[in-house]
């Protein structure tokens, strides 16, 4: 088979620039969150189920393994092809409230933020709540079972699942809530249903693998497949759409779920409650099990320890032992009233506990989520260049948590991870441990090796717990599967693949792998590029916010590419190639506004990077920039000429000789000039006279009331369609309708926020434009007298 059969075959159906074959954009698009790399031959973006479908039968013609990725966000290598990726376009974004709120119907591309969004005025949410929420999407959520600090295992997916729209390796399709889609697929594949049925009768036959399962999945656990859809669920139909959740794309492609919410109380308060000793903190933690509590957070004193010295937190931190250990308590009520009997509870059974700090429960809990929040950051901060943070995922049961905990900490020691700290959802028994780890070197792939193998003895031999608790299994936990379930399990899960995709091309390799090293293969590469980006893990939480992500690339991917490109030169590897391309998709097509920095939990923000890229790029342009932000009100009147010239000759000739005219000359200037844009707006029209507004306004009480208004060089350029009023118009009749004075800043055809220049790299004229424009202002606002409003 070669790569064009597949590629002639996808183009008579899917459009060109949905098809990534470029070998470093294929890396780019490839890299997923997890510490493992494999670069896809073939990336499809794909708009419709109908292309799944399409997709999927090519790939069994050419027998070809194929993957499909959400977000990116999972931490396991589940999500990572070298064959072909699947993706989503934003096309895959639908949802439909149900019952008023009580179900919702999701497709696969609706982040989990979004859906709590729709929920919220219902004052509902989804169960599932993993801490990648505002950038995982739901086709993910499902895929693992991923879950987080207030769902437990009664709110994850699998426990509120209600419905799905699954389509399988040949092509067949289900819809569960759908009688006639039932009844279509029964008669299309009466060999699964026959044989789910089967294997659920053999495991209630076998006593020893049933006590197994229902021990298993009273922890979190999402190692290996959800077997327990065997013995909870007598329907074949309810067996497989929950076999599917926390399948990782093994099974078949989930294309919509419904789920049943669950009530998003409106009174919150949290505690932060330090205990003598781990000990201490799991004894009561277990009592809390039956307590009206939302969430109980975990952190052990080497976690505390890290953030002692981050502003705002309580100062008891920087002098408490090593020893010690928190819990971070989180209440819910529907009253007030019931909020503070609830905390009132939980303070008496704590209390039973020997605590040597606290702070009570406040509703203000932002600075106590902050200690938490800061964990994964501060240990990513210490890292040595060219290592990568690595978070592993455990459960114990909890009457053993203590002593889990302590075996972790023993580990920690032996192994020399002594950055390593551990916290995570106390009350489900589930554990994170996070610490640093190079795979430059043999010695350190084998640290890495031995260390697993002690932990996965721990935790799965000793106690009996998950190794996997909602990370899922994908490539970091395969080969342990069998050590947590045995001979049993295992093969039942062997048998669950084959009914389900019995040729193998569903994402092979992951959950079900035979290679007992396939954790320690294909490890990424880390490489030094930029002391500004050095200390991205590739998580993907920038991605949702980026502006440019489906133009070109997101800001994960313009690191990876730029981490690339810095180590082909520093090796002397040809970059031409690469660093022509990351001119446009990394460099130039960067919006530079700074969200990813928001997102990111170590506060990066690739738009400096890219800034920096640009002030070398564009130095040779400062005379010209400087002359621009001398004159900023002439650029802004050549601007609005222009505009109208174009109108004026699309009026008159229409929009194909100018665009001929346009596009030739960027032909001519090798692209330097700017394309034709049909979409390109008239002209603003509007004019205003600077202090407008000057007679006040004075409220009912005899209050005057004044607004600064400053419209920004966009409103001040860019008219509206036709027929509708310019924004400036809107604002100011808006605010005058509120009683607000109007005040415009003198000068406001010359003033300008710095932006342009800034997001060029000119970090010079950028502030001498800010702070002409803050004088402005402040002589407006009466030295702060009146609020500013920018548009």
């Amino acid at each position: 088979m070669s790569w064009n059969q597949f590629d002639d075959a996808l183009l008579a159906k899917i459009p060109a620039e949905r098809l990534v074959r470029d070998p470093d954009l294929r890396l780019a698009h490839g890299t997923d969150a997890s510490f493992y790399r494999l670069v896809p031959e073939r990336i499809v973006r794909l708009d419709s189920l109908e292309e799944v479908r399409y997709v999927l039968a090519v790939c069994r013609d050419l027998a070809l393994p194929c993957t499909f990725r959400a977000a990116g966000t999972s931490l396991s290598g589940q999500a990572l092809s070298d064959s072909v990726l699947i993706t989503l376009t934003d096309r895959w974004r639908g949802h439909r409230i149900l019952d008023g709120g009580d179900r919702i119907a999701l497709q696969p591309g609706v982040i989990g933020a979004d859906a709590n969004r729709y929920l919220a005025p219902l004052g509902r949410k989804i169960g599932p709540d993993p801490a990648s929420i505002n950038a995982c999407k739901l086709g993910g959520i499902a895929a693992n079972n991923a879950s987080g600090m207030c769902c437990g295992t009664a709110h994850n997916s699998y426990h509120t699942l209600h419905a799905m729209t699954v389509l399988l390796a040949d092509g067949s399709q289900l819809d569960s809530s759908d009688p006639a889609s039932r009844a279509a697929f029964a008669a299309a594949r009466p060999d699964l249903l026959a044989g789910l049925a089967t294997l659920r009768a053999e495991v209630l036959a076998n006593g020893a693998l049933t006590a197994k399962i229902r021990h298993k999945y009273r922890l979190k656990n999402t190692t290996g497949y959800a077997i327990n859809a065997l013995i909870d669920y007598e329907d074949p139909v309810d067996i497989l759409t929950h076999l599917m959740i926390g399948s990782e794309g093994t099974l078949g492609f989930i294309a919509e779920v419904v789920l049943k919410t669950v009530p998003e109380h409106p009174f919150k308060a949290s505690a932060l409650l330090v205990f003598r000793d781990s000990e201490q903190a799991c004894l009561a933690t277990s009592r809390l099990k039956s307590a009206p509590v939302a969430a109980v957070e975990l952190m052990d004193g080497r976690s505390l320890r890290s953030v002692a010295g981050k502003p705002g937190l309580p100062d008891f931190i920087k002098t408490l032992d090593l020893a010690a250990c928190a819990l971070l308590i989180e209440v819910h009520g529907q009253t007030e009233a019931e909020l503070e009997a609830r905390c009132a509870q939980v303070m008496t059974i704590s209390d039973a506990f020997s605590q040597v700090a606290s702070v009570p429960f406040t509703r203000d809990s932002a600075g106590l989520w902050a200690i938490r929040k800061g964990l994964f950051p501060a240990v990513g901060a210490v890292r040595t260049t060219g290592t990568t943070v690595i978070i592993e995922d455990v459960a114990f049961p909890i009457e053993q948590l203590a002593e889990g905990v302590a075996g972790l900490q023993a580990l920690f020691d032996q192994f020399a991870y002594h950055e390593a700290i551990i916290f995570g959802h106390a009350l489900e028994g589930n554990l994170h441990f996070v610490f640093t780890q190079g795979f430059d070197e043999p010695a350190q792939v084998a640290r890495y090796g031995a260390f697993m193998d002690a932990v996965a003895e721990l935790v799965a031999v000793r106690f009996g717990g998950s190794l996997k608790a909602e990370h899922g299994t994908g490539r970091n936990m395969a080969p342990y599967v069998e050590l947590e379930w045995g001979a049993d399990g295992m093969n039942l899960m062997r048998r669950i693949k084959a009914l389900f995709d019995p040729a193998g091309l569903l994402n092979p390799g992951v959950i079900i792998n035979d290679d007992p090293n396939a954790h320690l293969a294909h490890l990424k590469p880390m490489p030094a590029s930029d002391a500004i980006v050095d200390a991205c893990i590739e998580c993907g939480f920038c991605e949702a916010v980026c502006p440019s992500r489906t133009l070109s690339l997101s800001p994960r991917q313009r690191i990876v590419l730029f981490r690339e490109l810095s180590r082909r030169e520093r090796s002397g590897e040809e970059a031409s190639s690469l660093a022509q391309l990351f001119d446009y998709q990394g460099v130039e097509t960067c919006a530079a506004t700074g969200l990813c920095a928001d997102r990111c939990p170590v506060g990066i923000n690739t738009g400096t990077l890219i800034k920096k890229l640009r002030s070398d790029k564009y130095r040779r342009f400062t005379p010209i920039a400087r002359w621009s932000a001398d004159h900023f009100a002439t650029v802004t009147r050549v601007a609005r000429t222009a505009l109208g010239l174009k109108s004026i000759v699309t009026k008159v000739a229409g929009d194909r000789p100018l665009a001929g005219l346009v596009n030739g000359m960027r032909r001519l200037s090798g692209q330097r000039t700017p394309a034709w844009l049909p979409t390109l707006p008239s002209p603003s029209r509007y004019r205003w006279q600077q202090g407008e507004g000057l007679r006040g306004h004075r409220s009912g009480d005899g209050h005057e009331r004044a607004v600064v208004y400053l419209p920004s060089c966009a409103s001040r350029t860019f008219g509206q369609q036709a027929g509708a009023p310019a924004l400036p118009e809107v604002v100011q009749s808006l605010l005058r309708k509120a009683g607000c004075r109007v005040i415009i800043p003198a000068g406001i055809d010359g003033l300008c926020c710095g932006m342009p220049f800034d997001s060029k790299g000119m970090a010079e004229l950028a502030e001498a434009k800010r702070s002409e424009l803050a004088a402005a202002l402040w002589q407006a606002s009466e030295q702060g007298r009146w609020p500013v409003l920018l548009d």
